[in-house]
This record gives structure tokens, sequence and C-alpha cells, in this order.
């Protein structure tokens, strides 16, 4: 069975459908129409739900932790020992919440479909800044779309309810939140099973290597923004699952003095400090990595274990001469990522064999790392091109050069023949010019409806000029720029 809290009710559920989604939990199950379905597909935020989980502050005191979530993209399985909070629970006592008020004073609906996603978008912004200035509004509403108002009215609304924040029955149930959470914190490997379908929720890695080893075929789950869609969207069912979420092992960053560990369930919104700290463009992609709701739930591991072309954080991570660690059973293998990926779709991973933690290098001086983003909008999109460059120079030669592209092969690899063309070399236009002409030798890429292969091919010889130009004059650097 799992357990969790629908706002303060205590729900306990043992035989539902493990493919249900939480959206459909609560307009189906627990009749809570206001969360809407507009694309099951996590792009349009009408959907958003707000999941409460147990957290400590800086001072080791036992907190909470909201977060906005698509709740079309989540599995119920992955709200065992966690909060659940929906548009309806915030009214109380017959008071709108100051969120709610917001939207109603400034304006900010009008045919209303989407208006509960952006409350509770709104709701999480307010619950986790205490004075959030305009870009952390347009982040936080970034994954929220709407056709009708033209998004200033509810930007007005933000800055009303997050500049006038006044405590709400959610404050005042803290206490007794952390309490009930605590209650019902997970002991032992849970599961939903209704006969025909299974997920399984361990709390251990050596838990989860025995159940996968039990399992081969099943799938694993983590923040589910890539595999819900199966059900979502081409409505195939998944048999098994396994839940990797409560592994706390796997949801930890380590620091090294030479390197960062960082589990492979973590979700990419708690990488973001990490790795930003250590390079900015890094941390400048991850807030264009599709929608706060999706970096919320989806995770590093995730984004790499999917083995999609145009993954927006392996392309970065090679470049960056990361490596992960795969576990089967008791037994592991550190792989250097560019290995991985084999084909499309088709990694070195073996049966029963996971992801466990991705190890990044720390920032070294001596070598200029830039990320670049081309993609059709600046929020929430797909890449067309990602790339991500690191060159060492040394008395005006190329000592050392790693070139890595997404979008422009079936897998995120790296440029091996602009790499050959740079290294010896000196840093200087012309030998770029010269790598550019080489990447037409490392890679052919397709035309789709996100770019034709004429313009994939230009735009990564022109990133590649973007950087040698931005390392010469540095003031005008722009990082991570979209190209519409």
């Amino acid at each position: 069975m799992i357990q969790f809290l629908l706002n303060q009710t205590l729900k306990t559920e043992h035989a539902l459908d493990p493919n249900m989604t939480v959206l459909n939990y609560l307009r189906e199950h627990v009749h809570k129409p206001g969360t809407k379905e507009g694309c099951a597909s996590g792009d349009c935020g009408a959907c958003t739900v707000v999941v409460g989980e147990l957290a400590m502050d800086s001072e080791g005191h036992d907190t909470l932790n909201y977060r906005s979530l698509n709740s079309c993209l989540t599995f119920l399985a992955s709200l065992h020992g966690k909060q659940l909070i929906s548009v309806e629970d915030l009214k109380h006592q017959g008071q709108l919440h100051s969120v709610q008020q917001a939207m109603v004073d400034c304006h900010g609906s009008q045919c209303g479909f989407c208006t509960p996603g952006f409350v509770m978008s709104l709701f999480a912004l307010q619950k986790n800044s205490t004075q959030p200035d305009t870009a952390q509004a347009h982040e936080a509403l970034a994954g929220n779309l709407c056709r009708c108002t033209g998004y200033r009215p509810i930007l007005a609304a933000a800055e009303q309810a997050c500049g006038q924040r006044t405590p709400d029955q959610f404050d005042a149930n803290t206490a007794q939140t952390i309490a009930r959470l605590k209650a019902i914190a997970p002991t032992q490997t849970a599961e939903l099973n209704n006969g025909d379908k299974r997920c399984l929720v361990p709390l251990t890695v050596a838990d989860l290597a025995d159940l996968y080893d039990a399992y081969p075929h099943a799938r694993l789950l983590a923040g589910g923004t890539d595999l819900a869609l199966e059900v979502t969207q081409f409505h195939r069912p998944l048999p098994v699952m396994i839940y990797v979420g409560n592994v706390a092992a796997m949801k930890k960053i380590e620091n090294f003095e030479d390197r960062i560990e960082i589990g492979a369930a973590t979700a990419l919104t708690d990488c973001y400090g990490a790795l930003s700290e250590q390079y900015p463009d890094f941390g400048e992609l991850l807030h264009r990595f599709a929608s706060l709701q999706i970096r919320n739930q989806g995770t590093l591991g995730g984004n790499i274990g999917n083995a999609s072309p145009i993954g927006d954080s392996p392309p970065l991570l090679i470049a960056l001469g990361a490596k992960i660690v795969l576990r089967k059973g008791d037994q592991t293998r550190t792989l250097a990522l560019e290995d991985y990926f084999i084909d499309y779709r088709v990694t070195a991973r073996q049966e029963s064999e996971f992801i466990e933690k991705i190890i990044v290098p720390k920032a070294n001086a001596k070598h200029a790392f830039r990320a670049y983003k081309v993609s059709k909008r600046l929020d929430d999109d797909i890449s067309a091109v990602c790339a991500a460059f690191r060159i060492q120079v040394e008395n005006g030669a190329i000592v050392d050069a790693r070139a890595a592209f997404g979008g422009m092969a079936a897998i995120p690899k790296r440029a091996a023949a602009c790499e050959q063309a740079l290294i010896g070399a000196p840093w200087t236009s012309a030998t770029v010019e010269h790598a550019c002409a080489a990447l037409a030798e490392d890679f052919t890429p397709l035309s789709d409806f996100r770019a034709s292969k004429e313009y994939r091919l230009l735009s990564a010889q022109n990133l590649l000029r973007k950087y040698f130009i931005e390392l010469q004059t540095p003031h005008i650097e722009t990082r991570v720029t979209a190209y519409v």
C-alpha cells in the first residue's frame, strides 16, 4: 500500500492502477475537478498541483518543502509519504486564498481554464520566496500557458500575492503537517498493485538493485516526465514500474575536492546550486530546461537514462568529461558518459543495471566552458541544437578541446573531427573556421519540424564562432541565448 496526505486527509491506497496519474486520481477518484487537463504532456501547466515533502533547514530543523508539479505526468505511487495540495484546498473558511484573491483583484482570469494551474504555481512561488522579483515570477509561471490574458495581469497578481504575503492555513498547520508526514514516513518497500500492474517503491539502493534483478523488464520511474508520456500520449500500459524517488541515497549531492557526485534521482531543481556554482552556463541552461514544474520532477539521471538525442544535460556533461556509476546487484562500474550512448535510444546499460550517480569534475581555471541552446522559444522548449565547449589555451595554442552537441545526431556526442582540428593549433579565427568546416565531417543532422539539417549544421558552426568571439571579448557574453 501507499500512504499520503491529501491536504490534511490521510489517504491509504492499496489496489489502484499504478499507471494512474495524480490528475486522474484527483478528478475521478476523489472528485476534485478543479485541476484541469490541457495537454497531458506537461506543456501547458493547467494541471499544476503542489506537493509538500519533509525537509531540513540550514539549522537542522524539520520543515516542509513545497514544489509545483504537473499532475498529468505524476504517477500516483510517487506520492508515497508526501502531501498533495490541489486548488480546492486553498480556500479556507469561506475565504479565498491570497493568491486566488490576487488573481481576482488583478483580473488575471478570463476563460478560466488555465487559472487553477496558475493559482497553484503562484501558491508555490509564495511559499518559496519572501519577496520574489520579476525574474522569479517569470520562472515560476513559464510552465503555465494562457491564451486570453496576455500574462500582464497574472504577473501583477504574482506581485500582489507575494509582495503582500499573509500567513495562511498551511502556515498555521506546519507543525501538524510535519508530525503527520513523519508518522507515515516510509519504513519499507511499498507497492501499489491492482492485479494487472504494479509499482514498487524501495527505500535503499540495495533494495532497488534486488528488485531490478527480480524484475529486469520493469521500467524505472524517477520524475516520470518522459516515461509518463507512454501512458498519457501513446496509451501504452506499463505493467511493472520501480519508483526510485524515495531512495534517499540517490538524491544526495556530495562535494569532493575535485568532483561533484550527484545521485541519479536528484531533481534538476536541486542540481542547480551545485552545477551553477561551478559552471554558470550550466545553471543558465537549467533555467531554460523545460519548466519549473518539470525541473521540480525530472532528474539528472533520467535525462541521461532516456538517451534522447535532444536531452539538454548530456552535451554539457560530455564536454565536461563527466562519468556515470552504473550498478547491477551489488556490483558497480564507472563509465565515461560519452561511452554510455551507442545509438538512438540504445545505451551501454546492461539488463537490470541502473545509473546510481553522476560524477562531474569541478571547474578548472585553465578550462573555458560555455554552453548554448538553440530553440524556437526562450522558455519551456526543446532544443533544436544544444552545444557545449571546453577548451584550454596555453601560450596562444589549444592544448585541449572538448566539443559536444545534442540535436545533431542520433545520440548526444562529441565532435571528434572538430576537436582534432582545434588541438595543437593556434587559438585564432582561422583555426575556428577550420574547425567549423570539420563539423560537417562529424555530423549529418536530420531535418524535422524543429529545424532543417542545413540550419542545424550552420547553427552548430555559428555557436563555435560565438564561443570564440565571447572568449576574445568577454564583455559581450550572452550565454545560452535562444536563436529564433
